[in-house]
């Protein structure tokens, strides 16, 4: 076999492979041609469809005599386009051997019994016409297997589809950015069973053809297709997830990267003497794990979104420093950090992917793309706070993230560009009835309404429970008593926070609580471990989780940008969970024309700002009063 190989940069003529050749085995000889496609051709579609059989048989026999007139065997190639089946068949005649018994010629030579067979039968009898097909058949074989040692080949990693797979196929493939066999099995193994919903025009059945071929040719490929792909993700444990991608020195999370011996870190240059050391840690990736472990929620529930955060900045740092500055993490120089801050300014797109890939898929990169000054401030910051850790734990004598500066800040109003205006909120607001009117559209409805209207962060709505709900009485400012809902969020660096919660939203919790076979009230004692966004699988309430949130958010405001005029629809497309914590703060501090807002010191508390400065950020009626005071001073008169 054909072994050469080159990354494909565009579509190229189709390959013969061996299975081609088995298949043509099989027509030639009269074997099922049915069974003979499903078994090795299955990919080029269905077998009832005579019409593509037919023409995918032309074609390959067009294949085999344009190789063969390459090679200077004319004769050949007009052999390979030959139909055996064309002899025709007449009534069947008795055997040469049967007809020797029965006339006593067994004697006589074969030549005798021949031209006796034809003087009792008649010239161009069955026997003649059976030994042309069978001559015909036999040199079609020889000729295909020599064919077949000169041009098949075997499928290869960076093959384009278009190589291997029928043309609409491979059309629909790039169309969905699938450009080569190891795009397919990479988006195949990132997403798992409903990888082909991507694809359009690909369905389940197709799709599963792909991934059987793939399968079938991995022996040349090296792209194996996991066993996940066959379960549906909503069966699927964490821990047949955390197997999909093996440990490896690639661009892959923190949790599954190998550093080489060399690059560890034991041997840093920048490190202090090990005797003075107040960690455990033998390594640059072991000190990492124990700064890290400082940010994990201390009640024990599980990791933080500042841990996420945190470890997403360090895990950048340490990939870059041992994939593209190959030097050990302990042994950056402020040169070397100052690369990587530009290096985060323009990362190689092999470094970037969507946001959405979780952790556990192959697709999952540490960058979406080029950082913009805010995140490239964020990232500078977190980062000085691991080596100032380290420095103080005796780990590094020095931090070299201390000799890079910090972007300059905008100074924008917090949240400008990502913000909804009044009449954006009012177009979301009034579409969410008729979205929720199934299970699914209901919690996107629910969570687009308390995400508004608390302010909470993705990881605080996802983790809310019924459980942290309260009803509390209290005074309204005309001395009248009313009764209204607490919910307790626990928010960055595990502080504890009570956000009020329209009456109404919670209402309308208790009305699907109720829908579900649940007790109608969230105080309830078999509610307390109830998400407020809830799912319903096999009629167990459970939780949703904070990619599914983001996830969900995002299709909820994509299909509602479809009816909106193009300007707003491009402001919804782009929008995330984020936005509505923005349009909290922005509506409640601003409020409506002609409104009062809310006191800074209560949207501050709903946010869960440490500084009221953070929350002041929002304010724009504040900057319109001074626009508007100095409305015509300093300006010429006439």
């Amino acid at each position: 076999m054909k072994s050469a190989r080159k990354v494909a940069k565009g579509a190229v003529s189709r390959r013969l492979s061996p299975g081609h050749f088995a298949f043509m085995r099989a027509v030639v000889q009269g074997i099922n041609v049915q069974a003979s496609w499903d078994r090795y051709l299955a990919l080029e579609g269905e077998h009832e469809d005579l019409r593509k059989v037919k023409s995918t048989i032309g074609w390959i026999r067009g294949e085999f005599a344009a190789a063969a007139r390459r090679h200077a065997k004319p004769g050949t190639a007009r052999l390979v386009l030959l139909d055996a089946e064309r002899i025709e068949d007449v009534p069947a005649l008795p055997s040469l051997a049967a007809f020797a018994a029965e006339r006593g010629l067994e004697d006589f030579t074969e030549a005798e019994q021949q031209l006796a067979f034809v003087e009792a039968y008649g010239p161009g009898t069955d026997f003649e016409r059976r030994s042309r097909r069978s001559r015909l058949i036999r040199r079609q074989l020889e000729a295909l297997r020599w064919l077949e040692r000169l041009v098949a080949q075997d499928p290869g990693a960076d093959d384009h589809v278009s190589a291997w797979f029928e043309p609409n196929l491979a059309t629909r493939l790039e169309k969905a950015k699938l450009s080569t066999l190891a795009d397919v099995a990479a988006r195949i193994n990132g997403i798992g069973a409903r990888w082909w919903t991507v694809v359009p025009g690909v369905g389940e059945t197709k799709a599963q053809r792909i991934v059987d071929w793939l399968r079938q040719h991995q022996g040349s490929t090296g792209l194996p297709i996991g066993g996940h792909v066959a379960v549906p993700r909503s069966q699927l444990h964490s821990t047949q997830l955390e197997q999909v991608t093996g440990k490896s020195t690639a661009v892959v999370p923190f949790e599954k990267f190998l550093i080489p011996a060399e690059l560890d870190g034991s041997e840093g240059r920048l490190r202090a003497p090990l005797h003075q050391c107040l960690l455990e840690a033998k390594n640059d990736y072991e000190a990492i794990a124990a700064w890290l472990a400082t940010k994990h929620d201390p009640n024990g529930t599980g990791k933080t979104a500042t841990h996420r955060t945190y470890r997403k900045e360090a895990e950048r740092l340490l990939l870059w420093a041992i994939l593209e500055q190959g030097k050990a993490l302990s042994s950056l120089t402020v040169e070397d950090v100052q690369a990587f801050k530009w290096f985060l300014v323009a990362p190689p797109a092999r470094w970037c992917g969507p946001r959405h890939q979780q952790r556990w898929s192959p697709l999952w990169r540490p960058l979406e793309g080029p950082l913009g000054p805010v995140a490239l401030r964020q990232a500078i910051v977190i980062l000085r706070s691991l080596f100032a850790f380290l420095v103080s734990q005796n780990y590094l004598i020095g931090n070299a993230l201390a000799g890079v500066s910090l972007p300059r800040e905008t100074g924008r109003v917090l949240g400008s560009r990502r913000t909804f205006t009044f009449d954006q909120w009012d177009a979301i607001e009034k579409r969410l009835e008729a979205i929720a009117l199934d299970d699914i559209g209901r919690r996107r409805a629910r969570a687009v309404r308390w995400l508004y209207a608390t302010g909470l962060r993705l990881s605080e709505m996802a983790n809310a429970q019924c459980g942290d709900l309260r009803q509390v009485d209290y005074r309204l400012p005309n001395g009248k008593q009313d009764t209204g809902w607490l919910l307790t969020v626990v928010g960055k660096g595990s502080k504890l926070r009570e956000v009020p919660v329209p009456v109404s939203l919670v209402e309308e919790l208790q009305e699907d609580l109720d829908r579900n076979g649940l007790a109608a009230d969230v105080t309830a004692e078999s509610n307390q471990d109830v998400s407020v966004l809830m799912r319903f699988e096999e009629g167990t309430a459970q939780p949703w989780s904070m990619s599914g949130l983001a996830k969900g958010i995002k299709a909820l405001l994509a299909q509602i940008a479809a009816e909106l005029d193009p300007e707003d629809a491009k402001q919804l497309r782009k929008a995330s969970t984020h936005w509505l914590r923005h349009t909290h703060g922005s509506h409640a501090l601003n409020g409506r024309p002609g409104e009062t807002g809310v006191p800074i010191q209560v949207v501050q508390n709903n946010l869960g700002h440490a500084s009221i400065g953070t929350t002041s950020g929002y304010l724009t009626t504040e900057r319109d009063l001074r626009l508007a005071a100095m409305r015509g001073f300093g300006t010429r008169r006439h």
